[in-house]
């Protein structure tokens, strides 16, 4: 059976022992009926991973005996920021799913003309927290030991609007109706992807993302879904200036 491998927000150290509960503790027992002495990898988004073996199981507790750590970094060296509007039902959910297993660092969820999607308080909290686990499990799946970060959720102009700490950034807005292309970008080694809703971004919210220094960037002469586009585009640049063959 391939070995387990469970995220913790708790300090890990080898020679430890440590107690897992809640969902981890129920995966572990419940669903994949684990018993004492098998062997799990742990990880908490600090950089490596640790082995480590089952000491005892309960329902809602599992105490585990934490082994060496493995300084294993499978993170690109390509650094993503996608920034996307917010889409209806799950399909938010699969974009983040996917873009963390292909590698994107950081997440921002946008609301913008054309977002159907109306959250805020406690619902948007919930749903940002609810994001963020996607994020840990497809790390858990794709064996990344670092959790891509999930910012708030902001309007497209305040998102806009901020000072942008990242000076040699590559800035790209999806843009069906421009001919540019990534193969006429130079290689970066840190990129900013925005994408727009069902719909797309409007040509004035295109218009403002350029005046902020974002180029325009079409994937080829088929207008793909708001779910399809990021992953595509991603995909395509983690080929051509990332770690994908």
């Amino acid at each position: 059976m391939r070995i387990p491998r469970i995220f913790t927000d708790q300090p890990l150290s080898s020679g430890a022992n440590l107690a897992l509960t809640g969902s981890a503790a129920r995966h572990l027992v419940s669903a994949l009926r684990m018993s004492v002495g098998q062997e799990i990898t742990l990880f908490n988004g600090q950089g490596g991973e640790f082995a480590a073996t089952l000491i005892s199981t309960a329902k809602s507790q599992v105490e585990v005996g934490i082994g060496e750590h493995r300084d294993i970094d499978r993170e690109s060296p390509l650094k993503m920021h996608l920034a996307i509007a917010v889409s209806r039902g799950e399909r938010m959910d699969w974009i983040v799913q996917k873009a963390t297993e292909l590698g994107v660092t950081e997440i921002t969820p946008l609301f913008s003309e054309r977002t159907e999607v109306k959250l805020n308080g406690e619902r948007l909290e919930k749903k940002l927290r609810h994001w963020q686990q996607v994020s840990i499990s497809a790390c858990e799946q794709c064996q990344r030991n670092r959790i891509p970060t999930i910012n708030n959720a902001l309007t497209l102009d305040q998102w806009l609007n901020q000072p942008n700490q990242e000076a040699q950034q590559l800035k790209l807005v999806l843009h069906h109706r421009s001919d540019k292309t990534l193969a006429q970008h130079q290689s970066p080694k840190n990129v900013c992807l925005l994408v727009g809703p069902e719909g797309g971004l409007s040509d004035n919210e295109i218009s403002r993302a350029m005046d902020k220094g974002f180029a325009a960037l079409t994937l080829g002469p088929r207008v793909l879904r708001t779910e399809t586009a990021p992953l595509a585009a991603i995909s395509i640049m983690q080929s051509v200036w990332g770690d994908m063959g």
